[in-house]
């Protein structure tokens, strides 16, 4: 004699199964491949067109290649706006120390939105400087970089892992044009503040960008070319000198913004360079980082290219948990195939240092200043 059941008995038998035998114990028991998107995810990188990646023999054939190249990514980003509104432009404060004078400024990079920073000049050389933008990463914002700790008080030990790099790029006689990048310290909504200084407000902000056709990279790059017109304003500042230096996020801000604005001169980007398949593909990272369907295009790799014949320099540290040091030297050698066919491979150098994610400095500021003098 058969037996039936209803739809609510099976429901009942399966949850009870499934309180016996969750499928979180079992995973042991499955073959994990099937059940990892990630490796799935790298698995299908093998498969990414990479249409645009570099592969001119000639300088003739890389210059095209840029042409090409720079409008497809500027497209990917979701584009810049079509005009510039007035800077308006204001100081705030002026402040004096033993070796520099800071300067608080804001301006207008679109209708609606500010960008505020620091001018750092050095007293040690005459004007006019060459200006260095200064990026920072996921943090506190630009104050984590002039020398400000997190009460707004000085101090003088270059603490935390971006260590103050504004003051050494004006302690190497350059101008320190440091800016607070979209959702960093001041720039941030109500409810991230409140979450104290430290909290970085990317999100929802980075996937608003999606959801608009647009991103995060785009919106802040847009902030670094705007910086560069004001920059344009200044007499003290020689803005065919101008150039750009980021640690982490500020990284990726300086990578972008120098390749798809050539003003900027030379580029110093730290705690970035990688492939996106061995970080922002393999590693949890902040939405602000991806940029819809690259990978049909370029890497992270020819996105540095396109800063060539302009001075790049790399630098990681040997155990960054987040920007894997294998990928950072394999991804310099691709851009280092891009400088070669340029014909100047001597300006574009790169830095593997002892330590974890953090700003260093040591070679790279000395590039940045010699490229920019």
């Amino acid at each position: 004699m058969s037996q039936s059941y209803s739809r609510r008995d099976l429901a009942k038998a399966a949850l009870a199964g499934a309180a016996l035998t969750p499928l979180a114990k079992s995973e042991n028991t499955m073959p994990k491949p099937e059940f990892d998107p990630v490796h799935w995810t790298l698995e299908t990188y093998k498969s990414a067109p990479l249409k645009l990646t570099f592969k001119a023999t000639n300088k003739a054939q890389a210059e095209l290649w840029q042409q090409e190249l720079r409008a497809k990514l500027t497209e990917l980003i979701g584009g810049f706006p079509h005009e510039r509104v007035p800077l308006q432009p204001q100081i705030v404060e002026k402040r004096d120390f033993p070796k520099y004078t800071r300067e608080r400024f804001v301006f207008e990079s679109r209708a609606g939105v500010s960008v505020a920073g620091y001018l750092l000049l050095p007293k040690d050389a005459n004007p006019p400087f060459a200006p260095v933008i200064c990026v920072p990463g996921h943090g506190r914002g630009v104050d984590d970089i002039v020398g400000i700790d997190e009460h707004g008080a000085d101090r003088t030990d270059k603490a935390g892992y971006q260590h103050d790099f504004a003051i050494q790029v004006v302690e190497h006689a350059l101008a320190a044009v440091a800016i607070e990048p979209m959702a960093f310290g001041c720039r941030r909504d109500a409810a991230n503040i409140q979450k104290g200084p430290g909290q970085a407000a990317c999100l929802p902000s980075a996937g608003a960008a999606l959801l608009l056709g647009q991103t995060m990279i785009a919106w802040r790059v847009w902030d670094v070319m705007r910086t560069i017109d004001w920059i344009e304003t200044r007499p003290e500042l020689d803005s065919n000198r101008t150039g750009c230096v980021g640690i982490s996020g500020g990284g990726t801000c300086t990578q972008f913004a120098a390749a798809l604005d050539t003003r900027i001169k030379a580029a110093l980007v730290s705690g970035y360079l990688n492939t996106f398949r061995d970080s922002i593909m393999s590693i949890a990272h902040c939405m602000d980082n991806y940029v819809p369907g690259i990978l049909n295009w370029a890497e992270s790799y020819d996105v540095a290219g396109l800063i060539a014949p302009r001075f790049f320099f790399s630098e990681g540290g040997d155990k960054d948990p987040i920007f894997p040091v294998s990928a950072t030297r394999a991804s310099f050698a691709k851009v280092k195939e891009v400088y070669k066919t340029f014909g100047v491979p001597e300006r574009a150098a790169q830095e593997i240092f002892a330590g974890e994610h953090s700003f260093h400095g040591n070679q790279g500021l000395p590039f940045l200043s010699h490229a920019l003098h």
